[in-house]
């Protein structure tokens, strides 16, 4: 029998177009889109957002740091909390990344609709389509973690020629009229920066991505940390910018229509090439987006059940060492998410799906956090070398942000995002009970065998059939 080949890793370069390649995907591409409602204001809730994922990408590097293994937050919080809060955070985390990959999917379409007129106005089509980047992408990724990394390097390099035209070169030429009325939402400030500040936070979902195949990563101690630090702070710094220049050169009302808002912001700007540019661009960012979550979405469940914590199914890789079969149930819920929200419009679709997916991923950000709080003092030799004080500090500050990205997610995401993490429940209990039920067996089947021995064989030397006299005294 011959042995599987040995997996190769993912180094700094590939690590850190996994986190910007997540991260820079189909969020601030549509998300001007999304934030059109709420007027320049959303720029406010982009710094405080930029600043939350800071915090928690220094949570995260520290993490990486101290334990470097497969899972990402789900590894810290079953560390730090044990098997119940592990499975929750696997569990939000999960549904997540297949409830994400819908959202990228169907901003993909958008951005082809550019070329695709037809994409825009037959939903079927558009449906089709957006399932068959899914699964053309699933099959890339079962063939090896390596040849998706590669995919998500250049991608990410392509990514970012649109994304820095418009944020920079379309600075010169914003309109002052363009903005709006500050807060055009109606609601009070602190009401319509924290209902922004909700949808913001998914462009920034991703910057945990190194984290997760930590045992696929070269040298995941120092590469990781480094991955995820300086992939945040140079990904915030490209989304303000951008929608700094979207929001002055595309009128409010046309954005909040807009499928392709940064697209036509550059035709506002440099004329219908660049559109065309920008427009192309934001489809292959998509699709390399899409790409990258998707090799996450097997790695979680995987961790998961490696530890008895998810189906034992979801434990099994391919050749290359993929995790297929959490690789292709996901990819068929992200798609059965598609197809249940299609005769809806891109931009619903797209801001719906980014608010439910953005819910389970704070809540496992949030265990992440308190997780580092426990081990810090529960474990302090694997921090050695850090500053205590100052990583509880931010981990506080990280788990404070997370609350709050959690009640601007609205009631109705944040009531039904909480019956889909109670619908993980049961399956814990049947996990459990499996377990436990597999365990008796196993004890059965081993007296079982020693009373088999015992008749066969008769006593052990250890164990006489009866006691010898004792030796009498001369």
């Amino acid at each position: 029998m011959s042995a599987k080949p040995a997996r190769r890793k993912l180094g700094l370069w590939m690590a850190t177009a996994l986190v910007v390649g997540n991260m820079i995907g189909s969020g601030v591409f549509l998300l001007p889109s999304s934030l059109a409602a709420y007027g320049p204001i959303s720029l406010v809730a982009w710094g405080f957002t930029a600043a939350g994922a800071i915090l928690l990408a220094l949570v995260f590097a520290r993490m990486a740091r101290a334990y470097p293994r497969t899972g990402g937050p789900y590894a810290y919080a079953r560390r730090a909390f044990g098997d119940f809060v592990g499975f929750q955070t696997a569990w939000g985390y999960w549904i997540a990344v297949w409830a994400g990959n819908a959202a990228i999917a169907v901003a993909f379409v958008g951005y082809l609709a550019h070329f695709w007129p037809a994409l825009g106005d037959d939903k079927i089509l558009a449906a089709g389509v957006g399932l068959a980047a899914i699964w053309l992408l699933t099959g890339v990724n079962a063939y090896g973690v390596r040849e998706s990394g590669a995919v998500q390097v250049v991608t990410t390099v392509i990514k970012l020629v649109p994304l820095l035209l418009i944020a920079v070169g379309g600075l010169f030429f914003v309109k002052s009229g363009n903005f709006g009325d500050f807060n055009a939402s109606g609601d009070s400030a602190f009401g319509a920066v924290t209902a922004a500040a909700a949808l913001t936070l998914w462009s920034f979902i991703g910057l945990e991505s190194a984290t997760v195949p930590a045992e696929d990563v070269q040298d995941p101690e120092k590469t990781i940390p480094r991955a995820t630090v300086a992939g945040t702070a140079v990904t915030a710094l490209i989304y303000i910018l951008g929608t700094v220049a979207v929001l002055g050169l595309v009128p409010a009302a046309a954005l909040a229509a807009s499928t392709a808002p940064f697209a036509d912001a550059a035709d506002a700007a440099f004329g219908g090439w660049a559109a065309d540019l920008v427009a192309a661009g934001a489809a292959i960012s998509a699709f390399g987006a899409l790409n990258g979550w998707i090799l996450l979405q097997g790695q979680v469940p995987f961790a998961a059940a490696r530890d008895g914590l998810f189906p034992r199914g979801f434990a099994r890789t391919g050749r290359g060492g993929t995790p297929i079969v959490g690789l292709v149930v996901s990819s068929v819920l992200a798609s059965g998410l598609m197809l249940m929200n299609y005769n809806a419009s891109l931009v619903d679709q797209f801001t719906f799906i980014i608010l439910l997916a953005t819910l389970t991923t704070v809540i496992p950000y949030a265990y992440a956090a308190v997780a580092e709080l426990v081990l810090l003092a529960t474990d302090r030799a694997a921090f050695s070398g850090g500053r205590l004080a100052r990583d509880a500090v931010i981990a506080v500050l990280a788990f404070g942000y997370s609350v709050w990205a959690i009640g601007g997610a609205g009631y109705e995401v944040v009531y039904k995002g909480t019956l889909l993490i109670f619908a993980g429940m049961p399956v814990y209990a049947w996990l459990k009970y499996r377990a436990q039920l597999t365990q008796s067996q196993v004890v059965e089947a081993e007296v079982e065998a020693a009373v088999d021995d015992a008749e066969l064989y008769g006593p052990t030397p250890d164990q006489p059939d009866k006691p010898e006299p004792p030796i009498q005294a001369a």
